[in-house]
């Protein structure tokens, strides 16, 4: 007479049915969230590097400045920017809006805020990932547990 499988208790198929899922679904997804969140944080330094110059030229260099500029091929001229009132700012798909430093500076505060709320979005979803795995482990020892205390009866 063969024992009896206790209630819940699960074959060894639907474990690795279980760790398939995982393995194959759920740290998937969570390496594509991973690449999503490196992606806004990318963005965000940007945003967070165009503010910090913007402000640096505001307050330390009202009368322009001195840079070389690459001409092609490697060939550098110097040249001296005097105005600085307004400056073109991408704002998205290669699209450039001429700003003043105010605008420029609000601007990108306002697309730091965005892209920090987007990026939040994304950590949670992250969060709800990883503890769907940590559930799913979870469940994968009770069941190789229950397992295992059959296998002894």
């Amino acid at each position: 007479m063969q024992p009896q499988a206790k209630a819940g208790a699960k074959s060894p198929a639907s474990v690795a049915k279980l760790e398939e899922f995982i393995n194959d679904r759920l740290k998937e997804d969570l390496k594509q969230l991973e690449i999503c969140l490196n992606r806004y944080n990318e963005d965000i330094m940007e945003y967070v590097q165009l503010k910090n110059t913007l402000q640096t030229f505001d307050e330390h260099m009202p009368d322009g400045y001195k840079t070389q500029v690459n001409i092609g091929s490697n060939i550098f001229m110097q040249a001296r920017v005097k105005q600085m009132d307004k400056i073109l700012v991408n704002v998205g798909k290669e699209v450039y809006l001429e700003m003043s430093m105010e605008e420029a500076i609000k601007f990108s505060d306002v697309r730091i805020k965005i892209l920090t709320k987007q990026a939040d979005v994304v950590r949670d979803e992250s969060v709800k990932k990883r503890t769907l795995i940590k559930l799913a482990l979870l469940a994968i020892a009770e069941q190789e547990k229950l397992l295992q205390d059959e296998s002894k009866k």
